[in-house]
């Protein structure tokens, strides 16, 4: 009752201390479900120990005329040790079930019969670089989703290792040199949505926030469209400057260089990746090759 109340407690308040219990996407809805499952078997165990505990403070009390049993050589109770070793047992078999089924299910997309959008992303010093193969455009520091739509977000560094979270997606992933991690999130209604680096990365930690505006699919499609008309092409000359350590705003880019994502994973020693080809055309194909193995 102590948990599932604190839980009703912080959802009923879900400021931005709270994004995490107020999600928009099947993606964090299974995570929120898992969170309460766990909160619910932990409380099994903490408070019968914590009422046991003032219970037997309170019994046990030396007082004046105590005439209980003195047993200096008692030493064990099967009775008890079956319930303290078996009830926690049980507990974490049942919590690890549900974990193990819960993470294994979000590794996949969250609707299968929807085609997906890939988006790939660098964290770098400190500001985010988002790529759309498929579209072949970039954002700084902002994404554009579409609502209802699987994103695959491919993630990789071109700096310090970092974490990429939008809590109310759903949970974080690393991002490493070297290395094309995969996070499938959704957005099932529109809003702009706050992410941030869970990792700290030097004096710049601070800056490394971004927003995931999730639009229905028209809206994307023709944000696409005005990003390739009225933007600048992103070259390696800026990928370059963008590498460099700094805090700048959001902006967006009309084209991608080929396979800079892909040559980004493969410079920082991604080429001992399964997978992972020093890709010919665009980095979107050699991604789509990686993300089967």
């Amino acid at each position: 009752m102590l948990g599932a109340s604190a839980m009703t407690l912080l959802l009923s308040g879900c400021g931005p201390q709270y994004m995490v219990l107020d999600p928009v996407g099947p993606v964090g809805r299974e995570e929120l479900h898992l969170i309460i499952l766990s909160v619910i078997l932990t409380g099994i165990v903490i408070i019968p120990v914590l009422a046991l505990l003032v219970f037997i403070v309170w019994r046990y009390r030396d007082k004046p005329g105590n005439r209980a049993p003195y047993q200096p050589k008692w030493s064990e109770s099967r009775v008890l040790e079956v319930i303290w070793w078996g009830i926690p047992i049980v507990i974490v078999g049942i919590l690890g079930y549900f974990t193990e089924k819960t993470t294994f299910a979000l590794v996949r997309p969250p609707e299968n019969n929807i085609a997906p959008i890939t988006i790939e992303v660098t964290s770098l010093d400190w500001k985010w670089l988002f790529q759309y193969p498929d579209q072949k455009i970039a954002t700084v520091n902002y994404a554009v989703i579409p609502t209802g739509v699987p994103i695959n977000f491919v993630l990789t560094s071109d700096a310090p290792m970092n974490s990429f979270w939008v809590p109310r997606l759903g949970g974080q992933e690393y991002t490493m040199p070297g290395m094309a991690m995969r996070l499938w999130l959704q957005a099932n209604q529109s809003g702009t949505y706050y992410g941030h680096g869970a990792n700290f990365t030097g004096r710049g930690f601070a800056h490394m926030n971004f927003n995931v505006i999730a639009k229905p699919a028209t809206q994307f499609y023709g944000w696409v469209q005005r990003v390739k008309s009225t933007s600048h092409p992103l070259t390696r000359a800026i990928y370059a400057q963008l590498k460099i350590p700094s805090v700048i705003g959001t902006t967006q880019y009309s084209s991608i260089p080929p396979n800079l994502f892909n040559g980004t994973v493969w410079a920082d020693g991604g080429k001992y990746m399964p997978g992972m080809l020093p890709a010919q055309g665009t980095g979107s194909n050699s991604m789509k090759h990686n993300s089967t193995q």
